[in-house]
């Protein structure tokens, strides 16, 4: 699934756009239903943003287009009247290049905001302070790993920064929030962050400690990188059971 770096991205890509009157396109018979040609026509494209896992495209009037990518959604901006093999969801045409959303089934218009999501990781500067106060307000008897995915509390964070930042403050996935301190839950945050912008700011750097490692050696101790499900989703969790210590997975 797109994280929020790759979000960040994409939002840079689109700005070519920016202060331009665009076409709208909606190939797709399951965006056509949408109807957002017949708002979005014509109108010039103000701003484009990244805000945890969504994309917010600002429309002349107050209109705001909120695309998520889910699992296997992307961008691409392309010159105008490109060649396209399928049909994308939504085309923004400007007089040089165009906009292309594929496989990305969440768009909604709206004329405000998106007021459900927590900060976002890669705001600049990051709000933590915040952050921790969302945590705080939330149920204590949930796992970190799983709270850390919850974009009501951070925007932004997924599987992938979620096990790499885990496993770089030492804290374990399966640990309850009521049992992780307000130093070890922003180490967290701030290890997210760093490396999100890394990635952000220079691709994919260094290699992975704990994401999709399992059953490899940790890098620091030589224990075992162990995986398993985590929460109603059932996303899977990495960790180290040695280096991140203080709770096991339900039933192990």
């Amino acid at each position: 699934m797109p994280e929020g770096d790759a979000l960040h991205r994409a939002a840079r890509r689109l700005q070519v756009l920016v202060g331009e009157r665009v076409e709208v396109e909606t190939p797709h018979p399951q965006a056509q239903v949408k109807r957002l040609p017949e708002r979005l026509d014509g109108r010039r494209l103000e701003g484009v943003e990244a805000v945890g896992k969504n994309l917010l495209l600002h429309f002349e009037g107050g209109l705001v287009l909120r695309s998520h990518l889910r699992m296997r959604g992307r961008w691409q901006v392309r010159p105008r009247n490109g060649q396209s093999r399928g049909r994308p969801w939504l085309v923004l045409r400007g007089a040089e290049r165009e906009a292309v959303l594929w496989n990305g089934p969440v768009l909604e218009l709206h004329g405000r905001g998106i007021r459900r999501l927590g900060p976002d990781i890669l705001a600049r500067p990051p709000d933590f302070d915040a952050m921790l106060a969302r945590f705080r307000l939330a149920e204590q008897s949930r796992a970190v790993g799983e709270a850390l995915l919850d974009q009501r509390l951070v925007a932004g964070i997924g599987n992938l920064w979620k096990a790499e930042a885990l496993w770089a403050a030492r804290v374990s996935p399966w640990r309850k929030l009521v049992d992780v301190s307000d130093a070890e839950l922003l180490d967290v945050l701030h290890e997210a962050g760093r490396q999100m912008r890394a990635s952000l700011e220079h691709g994919k750097g260094r290699g992975r400690d704990a994401y999709r490692r399992a059953p490899r050696p940790c890098s620091r101790c030589g224990t075992t990188i162990r995986s398993r499900g985590q929460g109603d989703d059932n996303r899977i969790a990495y960790w180290c059971p040695d280096c991140q210590q203080g709770a096991a997975p339900p039933g192990s």
